[in-house]
């Protein structure tokens, strides 16, 4: 077994360019020649050569003069290059500071990777790659990984730049840096108060000292003169450089997967660990990511200039440079939008074209009466709206349109206009909200407008009729799940029967009993409450409806156009003439006494107010008050002599109204509740709203409470309260106490949350967003283009080279038949 004398040359090249200090080595030469001449003397078979060395080896280095070091340094350098050549290994030439990359294996190109196992997919468990057993499988099915192909699609959420390899010379502190060296010795020693390791290493520019902490396992693993790459962050001990518990691993001959490149930092769970998860991905990646068919077609691939698919995913995961990892990231980004957009477009083809004739015929009388009816003047925002509602309306194709509107800004009363022109066309309207309280408010609220237009002819149970209106009387029922089962047997045979014109509820409008005799007209609010999928099964109720969906939540319009580009666009930008602007506080935890004050001084002069928490019950995950805890602290403790009121989504439907009433109707002066009043609550006599850990909230969530007040003719206010904000909430409560505008905080939130926390869990039942960034508005626009362009050549999908493409669309939207 040839012997390796290049740690020994190196190290005695340092010393002689060091001027002979016995500084090459920390620990000094003696301690190095030891431990290296213990393995290298064994491996010497020439007899003449293993004399010298030993000779030359036990002479005592520290003790010799500066003469005496440079005559021994040489003796040893000739030795060493005798033995070299005895052993057939010549020594190596220095390496180029200029290009210590070189040294480094490049990750091979995909293609060229291990094959795959024999008789399996990448849609077969995770439990066929080597490595993952099953309770590993239970691990990573936390995280939603549960085949090869979830694996090759669980991208990192960043990498560590490892890439750029330094000599020991040029590190600095502070920054993450990587090494190329040599194992000098390891040892185990005590840091603080644990065990860990120890260990020197060097290359030809010098030593370090490397110490991993609670770790002295490593001490064994490794063994002097072990060439091996680190990388980590260096920091200054008594002078010198330290690198403290940094990644590493072997140099061998082949790729680096924790050291010395871009290294990828995936998102875990409890029982998984970085080096061990590093390892599995690289295996998965070589071994699959080959297989995965590129669904795009190849025409415009070429034409974008995109990276084919299973090079994207591997330079996804393990990218040559930032360049490729960039490159990779378009890649997908893309293919996430594109499916999408053929998706939106797919869902709105199919339910329009599927459709029969459904123009309404415009009743501009009936219109102008319920206009003129009013107790205020429509803004220019809502004429424009209402226009571009009817002009949808009169043809033959359904409406399918998303209205959005600031709090406050009247899209009530254009939905209400809308359902009335159905009922002339002799259809039914359905009106339907995320929940009860919205739904009863809803009612309210569409039974005053109609009774200014006409006569409140007949008052039921969750039922109302109008005169005066149309020819004949309108019918108006309120649906909800906490009807008696016999009323709601009687109102679902009426309404296919069509004796009731306008249904209100929640989504027990959409419930399999629940049966249209000829519905017209679908209007949904607040829609990011309400998955795609409840959206279709209200549609699929109806003979040919028409579709408004409305939203308070202002959404970016980019993002509009991309969740929803099955709808087209219509914006209220505009608040009725003396709507106030609500000032906002953000205020410390010292404050609160002063806020309560402030509740108490707007109280005392006939206002009332709202208080917000986050949560029904005690949690020890998040510090949030919790209403009812709360409700009693306030009640008994703060505020024992004013009446408080508590309204949480646990409550039935009838102990809810009971609250809400008592509210509306200024019997309670404070309203503690849980977020049931982010949507639609509307009392015009409240002017403060307290939000408790408001750093817990969304700023689109944070703009929805605030719109809760600010709807009387007083001024109105917003308190923010947050123990210990992160440094993510503080920027939040920054933002939402200097911006009024919500299309503005909506950007910021979007920004801030990313699209799945905005939207709220997986209620909008749209595709998983690994990639694409919804900020990236250049590629949005660019993947909508080529969508269209697409689906005007073959919307379905039906050509030889788009079949992968159809699949692929299949796959991500299982919903195929009507695409939601």
């Amino acid at each position: 077994m040839s012997v390796d004398f290049e740690p020994l040359r190196k190290i005695l090249e340092l010393e002689q360019k060091k001027g002979y200090v016995d500084s090459a080595v920390i620990g000094g030469l003696d301690r190095f020649l030891r431990n290296w001449a213990g393995q290298a003397v064994e491996s010497i078979a020439n007899p003449r050569l293993l004399k010298h060395f030993h000779h030359l080896i036990n002479a005592s280095y520290a003790s010799l003069t500066k003469q005496q070091r440079k005559e021994w340094v040489n003796s040893v350098l000739d030795l060493v290059g005798e033995a070299a050549g005895a052993e057939g290994d010549e020594a190596k030439p220095p390496e180029k500071v200029t290009a210590p990359l070189a040294r480094i294996k490049k990750t091979p190109a995909a293609g060229k990777l291990s094959s795959p196992v024999r008789g399996y997919s990448i849609d077969s468990p995770i439990t066929i790659v080597k490595g993952i057993s099953s309770s590993l499988a239970t691990k990573f099915g936390k995280l939603g990984l549960k085949t090869v192909r979830d694996l090759l699609y669980f991208f990192p959420h960043r990498h560590l730049d490892y890439s750029q390899v330094k000599f020991i010379s040029q590190l600095s502190e502070g920054e993450e840096q990587t090494i190329m060296a040599n194992v000098w010795q390891a040892g185990v020693t005590r840091l603080g108060y644990r065990r860990g390791t120890e260990a020197i290493v060097g290359d030809e520019t010098g030593n370090v000292r490397v110490v991993w902490f609670n770790q002295p396992y490593l001490a064994k693993r490794l063994p002097t003169n072990t060439r091996i790459v680190l990388s980590g962050r260096v920091t200054l001990f008594k002078g010198r450089h330290v690198f403290e518990s940094p990644e590493w691993e072997f140099v061998e001959d082949k790729d680096l997967i924790h050291t010395g490149r871009l290294v990828p930092v995936y998102s875990l769970t409890q029982g998984l660990r970085p080096r061990q998860v590093r390892k599995l991905m690289k295996e998965v990646v070589d071994q699959w990511a080959w297989q995965v068919e590129d669904f795009l077609p190849s025409e415009l691939r070429k034409r974008r200039d995109l990276l084919e698919l299973p090079q994207a995913i591997s330079q996804a995961h393990y990218p040559e440079d930032e360049v490729a990892k960039d490159k990779a990231r378009v890649r997908l980004a893309f293919d996430e939008l594109f499916v999408l957009q053929l998706g939106v477009m797919s869902r709105k083809h199919d339910w329009q074209e599927s459709q029969p004739d459904s123009a309404f015929n415009v009743n501009s009388t009936l219109l102008e009466n319920f206009i003129k009816s009013l107790p205020f003047v429509l803004t220019a925002a809502q004429q424009k709206v209402l226009k571009e509602i009817l002009a949808d309306l009169q043809k033959p194709q359904p409406m399918s349109r998303l209205l959005q509107g600031e709090v406050g800004s009247g899209k009530t009363v254009v939905a209400t206009a809308a359902l009335l022109l159905a009922v002339a066309n002799g259809y039914q309207g359905a009106f339907m909200a995320p929940t009860e309280i919205l739904a009863e408010q809803h009612f309210v609220t569409v039974g005053e407008l109609l009774s200014r237009a006409g006569n409140l002819e007949e008052e039921e149970p969750y039922l109302r009729s109008y005169s005066g209106i149309l020819p004949r009387p309108l019918t108006v029922a309120l649906l909800i799940g906490d009807i008696s089962q016999a009323r709601k047997q009687e109102l679902q045979q009426r309404i296919l029967e069509g004796d009731i014109d306008i249904v209100i509820g929640t989504h027990a409008l959409i419930q399999k009993g629940v049966e249209f005799r000829q519905m017209g007209l679908a209007v949904v609010d607040e829609q990011h409450r309400f998955g795609v999928t409840q959206r279709s099964a209200l549609r699929q109720k109806g003979f040919k409806p028409h579709m408004l969906v409305m939203t308070a939540t202002p959404i970016p319009r980019t993002l509009a156009l991309t969740l929803y580009g099955d709808l087209d666009l219509s914006v209220i930008d505009e608040l009725p003439p003396g709507r106030q602007v609500v000032k906002t506080k953000w205020l410390k935890p010292w404050q609160r006494d002063s806020a309560y004050a402030f509740l108490r001084k707007q109280v005392a002069s006939g206002r009332q107010t709202f208080i917000v928490c986050p949560l029904i019950e005690e949690s020890e995950a998040i510090a949030a008050q919790a209403a009812v805890v709360e409700y009693q602290r306030l009640s008994e403790g703060v505020f024992p002599d004013l009446r408080l009121g508590l309204l949480h989504g646990r409550l039935s439907s009838d102990e809810k109204d009971e609250v809400m009433h008592r509210f509306r109707a200024g019997e309670l002066d404070i309203l503690v509740s849980t977020p049931v009043v982010e949507v639609g609550i509307d009392v015009p006599n409240a002017t403060v709203m307290l939000i408790e850990s408001a750093d817990r909230f969304g700023l689109s969530q944070l703009h929805q409470f605030r719109g809760r007040v600010g709807r009387g003719q007083e001024q109105s206010y917003c308190m923010l309260l947050a123990e210990n904000p992160s440094e993510v909430g503080r920027e939040r409560l920054d933002i939402i106490e200097n911006v009024q505008d919500g299309f503005i905080l909506a950007e910021e939130d979007l920004r801030l949350r990313g699209p799945g926390e905005f939207f709220g869990t997986r209620q909008s039942g749209l595709p998983d967003l690994r990639m694409a960034k919804l900020s990236d508005i250049a590629l949005l626009e660019l993947a909508r283009n080529e969508a269209i362009k697409l689906f005007q050549i073959d919307p379905g999908l039906g050509m030889p080279e788009h079949r992968p493409l159809a699949q692929e669309l299949a796959r991500v939207w299982p919903e195929a038949g009507e695409w939601s």
